[in-house]
């Protein structure tokens, strides 16, 4: 077994075949390859596209084709056969203590660490929210709710604690059944036109969150989030455009207990478009950021879900940092740290590029084969990993039609940590 491990790290395999240890597909094959084989013998991904024609241990697979088809080919035939992938690097399947760099040629200008630029940046430079005036200044619920509703310049002072709108504990159960709702609270709803901020160094909502739906304009700066309403996501953004996410800090209660009690910190889907995230911590929570919610999704989503990441400081999530389907991604200068799943998840076809950013003990820092039946895209640029692996099993092609600035993955990290959160600006 220890032999196979170290074909694993030496040799260059384009079918990213996975560790035995930390998947069950691959655990499977291994441990039982009789069994394995005589099915692997005939099948292929085309043959059988249903979970009814599949065998009752494909479970361990996922029941999905594209993850039994890989895991064969690794398993009984050293990875060979026909592929469509393009990667030209050996990824690993274990995580190791060097540090490696990645290099590139092109992309933005290189500022310094020492002098951070908070200019709107990248896919959603074209929100203004809701003007320069001063607005109004609320310190409850009901008083948020009220001015959430006209828009305009929304300023919190305070942590306002369960703001949202009250519906009957039915209509929320029919909505989420997975989940026994203990409070009949969802989300604050914005309009177009509306920039909401928080006033000093923490100021937000705790049991509670936002949610931008059809609505076109919107920013959110310097605001605390912490816990969602049971089964929600902080901030959702949804049908979409022009909104921008500066300086936030999110988080939870951390990696216990169900890891579907929350939903997300910050999901962006159904056809969301031009969105821009800077500056923000996302810290201690399950699952942090979702671009496409649905691998089902292909109609709504594909050209769009334009988004820009930068400068964020990613500490102690277990995945989605974030994941991305069928749109086109932008990371660039931010911090993963301690991050025990998976990281950068392009997947369904989605292009990234993931430049100068700094991974340190961060699994599958950028994966492309992960959870869904079609692999993603990605370029992998001037990053630093330390402690920290990839996979990538399809190289991207894309680049950003923007002008923008990144830092050195060198110093970003103690960047980001200065810089980014709340109290900053």
């Amino acid at each position: 077994m220890m032999q196979y491990y170290g074909l694993l790290a030496l040799v260059p395999f384009v079918r990213a075949c996975t560790n035995p240890d930390s998947n069950a597909c691959a655990s499977f094959m291994t441990a039982q390859a009789a069994t394995a084989s005589a099915f692997c013998a005939t099948f292929t991904k085309s043959a059988v596209t249903a979970t009814a024609g599949l065998p009752a241990w494909a479970t361990a697979c996922d029941s999905k084709p594209s993850a039994i088809s890989k895991e064969c080919s690794c398993a009984f035939t050293g990875g060979g056969g026909a592929t469509t992938t393009t990667t030209t690097k050996a990824t690993t399947t274990t995580l190791t203590t060097s540090t490696r760099t990645t290099t590139g040629s092109g992309g933005g200008s290189t500022g310094s660490c020492g002098s951070p630029n908070y200019s709107l940046q990248g896919y959603g430079s074209g929100a203004t929210g809701g003007g320069s005036g001063s607005g109004t200044t609320v310190t409850s619920c009901s008083a948020l709710s009220s001015a959430a509703e006209s828009g305009g310049v929304i300023t919190i002072s305070g942590v306002l604690d369960g703001c949202g709108s009250e519906c009957s504990r039915s209509s929320l159960a029919s909505r989420h059944p997975k989940h026994l709702l203990t409070r009949d609270i969802i989300v604050v709803d914005l309009v177009s036109d509306t920039t909401v901020l928080g006033s000093g160094s923490q100021s937000g909502l705790t049991n509670g969150g936002f949610r931008v739906k059809r609505a076109s304009n919107v920013v959110l700066k310097n605001l605390y989030f912490h816990d969602p309403p049971e089964g929600k996501d902080l901030v959702e953004i949804q049908y979409s455009t022009n909104v921008w996410v500066d300086h936030c800090d999110f988080s939870t209660e951390g990696l216990v207990g169900d890891k579907d009690h929350y939903d997300g910190l910050l999901d962006i889907t159904h056809g969301s478009d031009m969105v821009t995230v800077s500056w923000n911590k996302f810290h201690d929570h399950w699952k942090g950021s979702l671009v496409g919610h649905s691998d089902s999704n292909s109609d709504e989503d594909k050209g769009k879900l334009h988004v820009t990441y930068h400068h964020n400081h990613f500490t102690n999530v277990n995945s989605r940092l974030p994941s991305f389907r069928f749109g086109t991604g932008h990371v660039f200068s931010s911090c993963f740290e301690n991050n025990p799943t998976s990281g950068i998840n392009s997947r369904m076809g989605a292009q990234m590029l993931i430049e100068q950013n700094y991974f340190s003990s961060t699994k599958l820092a950028i994966v492309t084969d992960l959870d869904s039946d079609e692999d993603g895209y990605a370029v992998d640029k001037d990053n630093i990993f330390v402690d920290s692996d990839t996979r990538i099993t399809q190289t991207g092609s894309f680049t950003p039609p923007y002008s923008y600035t990144t830092n050195p993955a060198s110093c970003i990290c103690d960047m980001v940590k200065s810089y980014a959160g709340l109290g900053v600006i």
